[in-house]
């Protein structure tokens, strides 16, 4: 393999693979990237078994085709130190990689490509596209309330579902459930229920820009990929059947509690400042027109705050971890909220006063 391109034909495919790149890992080769260069492509390949990210940029200047596999993250910060729009000449010589770039040299080791280990081939059974901001959205309002090294490995990750026009990505730790929807331009013909794991929605995360560019999706029964203009991602799926979030979300609530986003997540940071360390309980006191948080710790000390909200019913005491709460509201965009309650002892449902994409369910803790 021989190679002359420029630095950010290498640099912008290496950062995006670079994340589905384990550091440490038991096999050598995963710490790895793979480097295909034919047909005036470079394509570069890393993966950690879980998840796999190919990216490619189209080069001129290709003296010899061939593959092999380089330390990758030597080779990314070799990349990055190297100043803006230099040429590189890249070459394998003896089972070294050779990297040139003016009166800079670099020799690193390398492993076969026959050896580097790929998800196997699958054909995505369904597929659909989605604008980029829009999946964007639906994941970044229920990534937070997904577990994390649970015992009960399929809550380490998120429900993604299609049915009809609607997509739907679902997550719950057990103590807080988070929902959010959104309508496809076309309907998909078969109804398909994942759940993709931790790493993997942390990564389309990364991935992802906020623009209006379309991305698709495809479904199988053991992978999900996204490929978009620049890269293919591809995710094992987690084999488990997720919990029916839909007997979780209080559905009888008479109890409406409208509030001041800002106002409300103003007195509970403050509030939590007090709260035991450990538990971060608060208790909510609810009468007419006012919420009042109270929070205390061992230290015997105590945080007081009261917030006027609109609530015509019976007074309510209720508690639950301030954490969760924070996160709810750190994740609504609109101004106004509406807290949904039953009693003093069920979950609150949780939503903005207009935009009912999403939902937000928390239980409560005994104080």
């Amino acid at each position: 393999m021989q190679i002359t391109l420029d630095r950010d034909a290498i640099l912008k495919p290496l950062m995006l693979v670079s994340g589905a790149i384990e550091r440490k890992h038991t096999l050598p080769i995963l710490s790895n990237v793979l480097i295909n260069v034919s047909e005036g492509s470079l394509s570069l390949t890393g993966t950690d078994l879980e998840v796999e990210m190919v990216a490619a940029s189209q080069i001129d200047d290709i003296n010899q085709e061939g593959a092999i596999t380089v330390p990758a993250k030597k080779l990314l910060d070799i990349c990055r130190s190297l100043p803006d729009g230099c040429q590189l000449n890249i070459r394998v010589e003896n089972d070294s990689l050779i990297l040139q770039s003016g009166k800079s040299r670099f020799s690193l080791s390398t492993l076969p490509a026959t050896e580097y280990p790929n998800l196997e081939s699958w054909e995505g059974d369904i597929e659909f596209q989605i604008e980029r901001q829009q999946l964007r959205k639906l994941l970044d309002a229920t990534q937070f309330s997904m577990a994390n090294q649970d015992v009960r490995y399929y809550l380490n990750g998120m429900s993604f579902e299609v049915e009809g026009q609607t997509l739907r990505t679902v997550a719950t730790d057990g103590h807080r459930l988070a929902l959010a929807t959104y309508q496809l331009n076309n309907a998909v013909a078969e109804q398909r229920q994942v759940i993709i794991p931790r790493k993997g929605v942390l990564e389309i995360m990364r991935l992802l820009e906020s623009d209006d560019t379309l991305v698709t999706v495809q479904m199988g029964t053991n992978h999900i990929r996204l490929v978009d203009n620049h890269y293919v991602f591809t995710s094992k799926l987690v084999d488990g059947r997720f919990p029916d979030y839909r007997r979780v979300i209080p559905r009888n609530g008479d109890k409406f509690i409208t509030a001041d986003k800002d106002d409300l997540r103003a007195a509970f940071n403050r509030a939590s400042i007090l709260s035991n360390e450990k538990f971060r309980g608060v208790r909510l006191n609810v009468t007419n027109g006012e919420l009042q948080i109270t929070a205390n710790n061992p230290e015997q000390e105590q945080a007081e705050e009261s917030v006027g909200i609109q609530y015509a019913g019976p007074d309510i005491e209720i508690g639950f971890n301030v954490s969760y709460i924070l996160d709810v509201l750190g994740n609504i965009k609109e101004e106004q909220v509406v807290i949904t309650l039953i009693d003093g002892n069920s979950s609150a449902l949780i939503e903005a006063e207009q935009n009912k994409d999403a939902m937000y369910v928390v239980m409560p803790m005994r104080l």
